[in-house]
């Protein structure tokens, strides 16, 4: 690996980081507060065309920034893994959003741009794809056990929810509820949809990941990446006051961390506990002839 290409790794994630800010300081300043919009025809009509690219600009740049890693890195070697996750994400965005399963009933609005299969916008499977892949690689690096980094990954990715719901169907309109749910208007089977989603994709990811090299990518880079993805519905969260969806958000990202400890340390013992039968004579070659007359 060239210092080249390190370099962009590191100016691709620090761009993506510096667009975040922004992003969450525009919110925070216009959006929650749409009196200090100035009061001409120009200014109005740059907000309301950039306000439906909101969160579109951030997914773009999310892939863009780990286009960057994973391009240098795998050349296109990494493409079946984003075209399985994404393909499966999107069959279960498309059942979810026709018949209310395994999410609850829910439906996107247009702010999220063209829709496949007139129900899910291009970008959400796509987006699924950005935080599995370091979901996994985090549970993957510290989890021995091809069951566990399965279930401790997942948990990685439903985390991301905590503040992404809040963010986009509460304070911003991407997608509505049919039916109020108690946290922030989201129902808790979404919770368990998740769950059930990311188990089936991280699962993919398991099992095609080492065949693609997706596991000679650099975990530290993917876990910051993660972060940074993160902070964008968790800085919108933070700046619109929601105290609950920062405080479960924060709580669930502290159990993704114990848990992945905890089953790292689980599953180290498990594998140094494993009793080895001693050789006998008749086993070692050496022995027998050291016995023989």
């Amino acid at each position: 690996m060239s210092a080249v290409s390190r370099v962009s790794e590191r100016r691709a994630l620090l761009g993506l980081f510096a667009f975040t800010l922004v992003a969450v300081a525009g919110y925070w300043n216009f959006a929650l507060h749409p009196e200090r919009i100035p009061a001409s025809g120009l200014a109005t009509r740059v907000y309301s065309t950039s306000f439906p690219w909101f969160a579109r600009l951030h997914v773009l740049a999310a892939a863009g920034t780990l286009a960057v890693l994973l391009i240098g890195r795998l050349r296109a070697r990494w493409v079946p893994a984003a075209l399985a996750v994404s393909g499966l994400a999107f069959l279960f965005e498309h059942i979810g959003t026709g018949y209310g399963v395994p999410f609850g009933g829910y439906g996107y609005t247009g702010l999220l741009g063209f829709k496949l299969g007139g129900r899910v916008p291009v970008l959400v499977p796509l987006s699924w794809f950005l935080m599995a892949l370091p979901s996994w690689a985090i549970a993957r690096a510290a989890v021995p056990g091809r069951g566990l980094r399965i279930a401790v990954g997942a948990l990685w990715l439903v985390a991301w929810d905590l503040a992404l719901d809040p963010a986009m169907s509460y304070l911003t309109p991407y997608w509505r509820w049919e039916a109020t749910g108690p946290y922030y208007g989201m129902p808790w089977v979404n919770l368990l949809g998740w769950y059930l989603t990311a188990l089936t994709i991280v699962s993919v990811l398991e099992a095609i990941g080492g065949r693609l090299g997706l596991t000679e990518l650099p975990v530290r880079w993917l876990a910051t990446y993660y972060g940074v993805v993160l902070l964008m519905p968790l800085g919108m969260v933070v700046a619109a006051g929601l105290g609950v969806a920062v405080v479960a958000t924060v709580a669930g990202l502290g159990l993704c961390v114990a848990v992945t400890w905890a089953a790292g340390r689980a599953g180290a013992g498990a594998s140094s506990g494993v009793q080895h039968p001693r050789p006998s004579a008749a086993d070692s070659p050496a022995l027998s002839s050291a016995r023989a007359p």
